[in-house]
């Protein structure tokens, strides 16, 4: 459609995590190098965290087009393994065995005890070849704890000069979190870099969309965003490179539909609202001013545009916090409170909600529900009220907080 058009050879925002389309921001270059430093002195654990849509999936991808032919890299991208599945696939990676092999050879039935010693001898014979191994797990905090476990083992493998396997840990923000947890104070303690990727402001906003024209369309494209355009995709976008793709995907596409050479910031504006994508809200101080809902815009914008890409449950229960703050709702004390959302018990999501309920100021209140067969829920509710009214007020402040594109879609508050 408009690739023609505007003379693309390829879709310049596409949300496939395309090495190529990687733009080294301040941040993004930061942590490239941080991690090219921690291959090359074997420091053992890195951990790399940022907001959902940050491009951490892009950073890995490049990374590996970078490793030397001397390291041996395997890549994790499915986080919901078991142990054994897990060494299976990082013997599969790194080429020690083929994916039969480990269906129906010799690796198929064999122990924990097996696998781990087939890894530790084919790292062992790496050191006399000078070479190195670096296995990096993506969406690390959908990790179960006996795999986080089973890794920390792993680099328990050693020589007694240095580490024999180079482990990187790469995670949405609640992975710092998790891994602070006390069942893993051990793992924790050998983490030796940790980085976080942050949104692009506006300058770099406009040096990402002009990176990923040239590099779809090189000196053939003939379009271009306005000044006021890239103030929208910035404002909308929170700086979150994946919904600067959705935005500025839907805004070519308008553009291509009224011939325009260039985009503006109406045509800009038109497709964030199209997409129900809106600018985060800030609230609260914990030493510095932090954004609260990047990633609930984020979520929900992903949610809405299930056909472009995968909705995850984060996505799908985000979108529910945003819609579901309702009228403060009666405790069982008589008391009023304010309902935020139901989320599985023990849940990372229940977490996030909880923490941006108490940076907002208001104390956390939880609920759980046994569901049955469906499990074990658990309400969050935010402040403790004897008057109804001030309770709306409080209800109305975390909507606006809350809100996408200066709306909250009000429904009455379901069970999961």
């Amino acid at each position: 459609m408009y690739e023609t058009y505007y003379g693309f050879a390829e879709k310049p925002f596409s949300l496939t995590p395309d090495p190529r389309f990687l733009y080294r921001s301040e941040s993004h270059a930061n942590a490239f190098d941080l991690l090219q430093y921690a291959i090359r002195r074997r420091e053992g654990f890195v951990a790399i965290t940022g907001d959902i849509g940050t491009g951490k999936t892009t950073l890995c991808r490049a990374l590996l087009e970078q490793i030397d032919r001397a390291t041996f890299t395997a890549l994790v991208l499915d986080p919901f393994l078991t142990e054994e599945e897990l060494l299976k696939r990082i013997l599969q990676d790194f080429g020690v065995v083929s994916r039969d092999e480990t269906r129906t050879g010799r690796l198929a039935s064999a122990t924990k005890h097996e696998l781990i010693e087939t890894l530790y001898d084919f790292l062992l014979s790496l050191v006399a070849l000078k070479a190195s191994a670096v296995l990096i797990i993506d969406e690390a905090q959908n990790l179960p704890m006996p795999v986080l476990e089973q890794i920390r083992i792993l680099s328990n493998l050693e020589t007694d000069k240095e580490k024999l396997l180079q482990i990187i840990l790469v995670g949405q923000l609640d992975l710092q979190r998790q891994l602070q947890a006390p069942e893993l104070r051990q793992l924790d303690q050998r983490i030796s870099i940790r980085y976080e990727l942050q949104p692009l402001d506006r300058d770099g906003v406009a040096a990402y969309i002009a990176h990923r024209l040239t590099i779809a369309g090189g000196a053939s494209t003939s379009v271009s965003f306005t000044s006021e355009a890239i103030d929208a995709v910035h404002r909308f976008s929170c700086g979150i490179p994946r919904l600067i793709n959705l935005i500025c995907d839907r805004a070519l596409l308008a553009g291509f539909s009224d011939h325009a050479p260039r985009i503006t910031g109406e045509q800009v504006t038109h497709a964030s609202n199209g997409l129900n994508i809106g600018p985060a809200s800030y609230l609260g101080k914990r030493g510095s001013r932090r954004r609260v809902n990047a990633s609930l815009v984020a979520a929900a914008s992903i949610a809405l545009a299930a056909s472009a890409t995968a909705v995850g449950t984060t996505a799908l229960l985000y979108q529910r916090f945003a819609s579901n703050i309702e009228r403060p709702v009666s405790a069982a004390s008589g008391s009023f409170s304010i309902l935020i959302g139901s989320y599985p018990s023990g849940s990372s999501e229940a977490q996030q909600v909880a923490d941006w309920v108490a940076a907002s100021g208001l104390t956390v209140n939880r609920a759980d529900v046994d569901l049955g067969s469906r499990g074990r829920w658990q309400r969050i509710l935010a402040g403790t009220y004897t008057d109804p009214e001030s309770a709306r007020r409080d209800a109305e402040r975390l909507k606006a907080a809350a809100a996408i594109d200066g709306r909250v879609v009000m429904q009455p508050v379901r069970e999961p």
